[in-house]
């Protein structure tokens, strides 16, 4: 496993000592997480579009932090820093409630043999985790070139009263300004549709501490 030395890069010791995302970044800018973040091409396109807020890029392969590390330093970007850690222990241990502002799931694995799925990120479990640390306001994106995994999600965010579809259907192929990852314009490029899902979480609700 190759050490990481870029700036951008975060242990988890460092975000132990500094308390909070704010203090690493040195302000209270909107923070927003992109779980998976693959070699970080759609992490800087995103922050070049939003700089007023702070991004934190996660995945758990060593070589996608390094190459994610490696384009941050080259597009000069302030407002990402690159963590390897697994999403549900960075969002129970260390997000708290109200945290984010936004979510990405950007082409997750699909573990696409039927007695795999209960593997998948996105489940009943991960939103009421998600739903504790998004702000109300906050919005979970989710795409995936997977076919079954858009239509369950889409279903299993569609049947989610907390939240509110930002499209008239419960997934689109219609991406608009969204960025799109190196990933997903290889299956673009096939004419395969990407399936995703923009959700916001609704004002008002009550939600514990998962």
């Amino acid at each position: 496993m190759t050490l990481i030395t870029s700036p951008a890069f975060v242990p988890e010791a460092q975000l132990k000592k500094a308390g909070s995302f704010a203090a690493l970044f040195g302000n209270d800018n909107p923070l927003c997480l992109d779980i998976g973040c693959g070699i970080g091409d759609f992490i800087v396109q995103e922050a070049k579009r939003f700089p007023e807020q702070n991004f934190v890029a996660i995945d758990i392969f060593n070589q996608g932090c390094r190459q994610t590390c490696s384009r941050i330093e080259t597009s000069e970007l302030e407002n990402i820093r690159m963590m390897r850690i697994e999403a549900r222990y960075l969002l129970y241990q260390y997000l708290g409630k109200d945290s984010l502002q936004t979510i990405y799931v950007n082409c997750p694995d699909p573990w696409p043999k039927k007695s795999h799925r209960n593997r998948r990120l996105l489940n009943d479990e991960f939103l009421n985790l998600a739903l504790y640390c998004l702000q109300p306001g906050g919005v979970l994106n989710f795409t995936t070139d997977f076919v079954d995994y858009g239509e369950t999600t889409g279903e299993l965010l569609a049947g989610d009263n907390r939240f509110t579809n930002r499209h008239p259907t419960p997934y689109t192929h219609e991406l608009g300004d969204y960025p799109i990852s190196k990933y997903m314009r290889r299956f673009l490029d096939l004419g395969q549709p990407i399936y995703f899902c923009s959700y916001t979480k609704n004002e008002g609700l009550q939600i514990d501490r998962p």
